[in-house]
């Protein structure tokens, strides 16, 4: 845990939902923050109404927080999403709210990395077939359709941080790799870079999807795209669920213009265990259907609740905004001379010339100060003397162009 500039915070409130893991909650406590976590989502409405009370959130992939949620958080100082994606967060809202957002990019990477290696492997020997006929009673000793992974060829789509990681692993199973990534990337070991997805559509012999949900990857994968990967190759979505049109996939997999299917991900998901789900991909031979499980190890789980606390951390301690998703990043060295002003506004001209003003009309002095805007807000840290930081951060506090401010003793 990282050590902070002050002994403790003042009494914040957490709410944890959906079953974070233990680490988090001890992280929390041991700050001395009043900690209640549930075991379950909640919806719009009574998350809307819960939050009000509180100034620190956990969520995991299964909460919606909506804008209609961000407008009763008046005491949300930020909040956090224990898992990698936060397309189930509204960004902007929470922004404009001058509320950072932190994930967790790296905690669950190996976990999920792992799991589409295995099926990579089951997929080319068909053992989710086998499995299921052995369990029927059926002896079914063949091995036509079935092939080494040695040799062949790996594209990944999206080559980021669980992306890179199956490519290296791969390579070390023998697999040659291609990926395509909409930034440019520097390729691991002997992995090949390519300019477009058609390419790696149309060479590979096993296609995996690790790709944020975004207006550019929606749908990303249909029938146009299907059509374009090599006879009997295989398709991996363990990213987001709307990035492959389902029935598209189905239609490939039932005409053998595809050899196999693994899946972890979905349009829609339900909401608790045990629920009833239908896919079209369900009967289909040599799919593999998960749900969603590719972050969900014990070790991820863990390190995603120290990971996501961490950031948490840090902002409260010192208003550094690293890793935020929604925010400009903004870190200083922290002063235990002075106090920290934290100040979120309205990207405008001349809110930096009108802070300058005021610390000078006070006589206060700025021993460090740091600006980082995007197009719509600004993010201001100002460390200034204890004796006059109280009337410094009411007169910025009063600015028209002030959505949040907030001072660190």
């Amino acid at each position: 845990m990282m050590p902070g500039p002050m002994s403790k915070l003042p009494k914040l409130k957490v709410l944890l939902l959906e079953n974070i893991h233990s680490t988090a909650r001890e992280i929390f406590a041991a700050e001395g923050f009043e900690v209640e976590a549930l075991s379950e989502a909640l919806p719009e409405a009574k998350l809307a109404q819960k939050i009000r009370d509180f100034h620190v959130l956990g969520i995991r992939s299964k909460t919606q927080v909506t804008e209609a949620v961000f407008a009763e958080a008046k005491n949300l100082i930020t909040m956090g999403a224990f898992c990698i994606g936060t397309n189930q967060i509204a960004l902007d809202s929470a922004r404009l709210a001058g509320i950072p957002v932190f994930n967790a990019p790296f905690g669950n990477t190996r976990s999920v990395a792992e799991m589409v290696i295995a099926e990579i492997i089951m997929l080319s020997r068909r053992l989710g077939q086998r499995n299921t006929e052995m369990h029927q009673g059926i002896w079914n000793k063949v091995s036509k359709e079935c092939f080494e992974i040695r040799g062949k060829t790996l594209g990944i789509v999206g080559y980021g941080n669980i992306g890179s990681q199956v490519s290296t692993i791969a390579e070390n199973l023998g697999m040659k790799v291609v990926f395509y990534d909409i930034i440019s990337k520097l390729p691991l070991g002997n992995a090949r870079g390519s300019s477009t997805l058609a390419e790696v559509l149309k060479v590979s012999d096993f296609v995996t999807l690790h790709v944020p949900a975004t207006h550019f990857t929606r749908n990303m994968i249909a029938a146009p795209e299907l059509a374009l990967m090599k006879p009997g190759a295989c398709l991996l979505n363990a990213s987001r669920g709307n990035v492959v049109v389902i029935e598209a996939l189905a239609e490939a997999l039932k005409t053998k213009k595809l050899g196999g299917a693994a899946i972890d991900v979905y349009p829609e998901e339900p909401e608790a265990n045990g629920a009833d789900f239908r896919t079209p991909l369900q009967g289909i031979a040599n799919v593999i259907l998960t749900p969603h499980i590719g972050g969900a190890t014990e070790e991820a789980q863990a390190q995603i609740g120290e990971e996501v606390p961490t950031s948490l951390m840090r902002y409260l301690k010192t208003g550094s905004t690293l890793r935020a998703v929604n925010f400009p990043e903004l870190d200083l060295p922290f002063s235990p001379t002075s106090h920290r002003i934290l100040n979120v506004h309205r990207n405008v001209p001349g809110v930096l010339r009108e802070i300058n003003r005021i610390v000078s009309d006070l006589g206060a002095n700025i021993q460090a100060q740091g600006l980082s805007t995007d197009p719509e807000i600004g993010y201001l840290l100002l460390d200034t003397d204890k004796a006059l930081s109280g009337e410094v951060k009411q007169a910025i506090e009063a600015l028209k162009s002030s959505i949040r401010t907030r001072i660190l003793y």
